[in-house]
């Protein structure tokens, strides 16, 4: 026997191999996939039975908001609270819940806490769904590769709510999209989302490819650039996930041309995507009576500059405290009975992490010697804000790419805002 034949033997002989291994793994990944499908179906029907027994018992469909931190005082608890209040106004014969992770308060006081903070009250009353894990959502759970563990952790967390309460439609409120697939697909639910700000976005790409530290690019990291380059790997994944995951929506709603830009550029369904702009209450601002010129030159006396926002990383707390302190350098001293400027920082706090933010900002005023002349004012009441933001100088918002247009460029708002109030004082 030849070589040539010697060798085409061995190959025969390996395809035979590959083949005896190949064709029962293949067997074996029908059967898994058979009984995923019937175990997925079998929990889509319980899931159906169990809305279907409420039905019957209620007689009426039921919208669910997903909004885990709904006893917060930001933003997005504001865009909660209006939509609960105009769906209920329009739509008498349904009923509405709210899935909230919130823990030691009770119903009345959340709703009683939406009248103080947005000076807003439901016509009717609401039913909470108190969930019992949201620690599975919050980053601190998840020191690297956050952004995936926070959005596999939404996920069972998205879990619970729906084995709680089965609606008929399913409405993220704040931004967990991969809770959509579990609603639709195993709840049979309709499904619609609004995004106030995309959990991925190629800004944030462009952060990290660029080597630019940030708040969710670390130092060791934007230095490196092999774990610079694993990153981008990293984001362009779970850009594609979050993307399958969003398409998931029947409808979907962002709140700027901002944000939808980026939505429909990751999620691709332009014609279920539409802008829904926050509502602002301007009403309560206009009411306010113009002072006269005395009062007026009195109140100027003590400049203040507001910032207005909860206390997040990206909000950037720390530059404003540090702008602060170059523009008191500038100022000099303050004579006896001249004007002086205060930093008021305003914002909600949504869980122990917030807190500690919060703190270290009070030691980083310490150590910048700003502490006398920088308050902060944590959840306070709507009636309270409107003051503030009444007596306000200047108001200050340092978030990079600011998803609805209170500012764009942190470092060109913070130079604006320090020229103007040494050019005030």
């Amino acid at each position: 026997m030849s070589a040539h034949d010697h060798l085409s033997l061995c190959l025969c002989d390996l395809i035979r191999l590959l083949w005896s291994l190949l064709l029962p793994c293949f067997y074996l990944s029908l059967v898994l996939t058979a009984i995923l499908f019937l175990f997925i179906m079998g929990v889509r029907t319980w899931l159906q039975m169990k809305r279907k027994s409420r039905r019957a018992q209620d007689g009426r469909p039921a919208v669910a908001f997903f909004h885990p931190y709904c006893n917060a005082g930001g933003g997005g608890e504001r865009v909660l609270w209006c939509a609960l209040h105009a769906l209920q106004n329009r739509y008498q014969d349904v009923s509405f819940v709210v899935y909230t992770g919130d823990q030691g308060v009770t119903a009345e006081e959340i709703l009683d806490g939406a009248w103080r903070r947005f000076n807003i009250r439901l016509p009717r009353a609401v039913k909470f769904v108190f969930l019992k894990h949201r620690l599975l959502v919050e980053a601190k759970l998840y020191p690297h590769f956050t952004l995936l563990g926070q959005s596999v952790g939404s996920i069972f967390l998205g879990w619970e709510a729906l084995t709680e309460f089965v609606p008929d439609l399913y409405i993220d409120s704040v931004g967990y999209a991969f809770t959509l697939p579990v609603f639709r697909y195993l709840g049979g639910c309709h499904v619609g989302s609004y995004v106030h700000y995309p959990t991925i976005s190629t800004d944030m790409l462009s952060v990290v490819r660029e080597r630019n530290p940030r708040f969710n690019n670390a130092d060791y990291i934007s230095s490196n650039p092999v774990l610079s380059a694993i990153k981008v790997v990293y984001y362009c994944v779970f850009a594609l996930l979050y993307g399958l995951a969003g398409s998931c929506s029947d409808v979907v709603m962002v709140n700027s041309t901002w944000t939808l830009g980026h939505i429909l550029a990751l999620w691709h369904a332009p014609n279920r995507t539409s802008v829904v702009y926050p509502p602002c209450d301007v009403q309560a601002f206009l009411d306010v009576p113009i002072r006269d010129e005395d009062e007026e030159k009195e109140r100027k006396k003590c400049h203040s500059v507001v910032s207005v926002g909860q206390f997040r990383p990206e909000k950037d707390h720390r530059l404003q405290i540090k702008a602060f302190r170059k523009l008191l350098d500038r100022k000099g001293v303050e004579p006896a009975g001249q004007e002086t400027v205060k930093l008021v920082l305003i914002g909600g706090c949504r869980n122990q992490e917030d807190e500690e933010r919060v703190q270290m900002l009070r030691g980083l005023c310490l150590d910048l010697d700003v502490a006398d002349k920088v308050e902060f004012k944590l959840n306070i009441p709507f009636e309270e804000l409107k003051k503030d933001l009444t007596d306000a100088t200047i108001g200050l918002h340092t978030m990079w790419n600011e998803h609805f247009g209170i500012g764009k460029k942190c470092h060109a708002l913070s130079k604006f805002c320090l020229t103007t109030l040494y050019r005030c004082t």
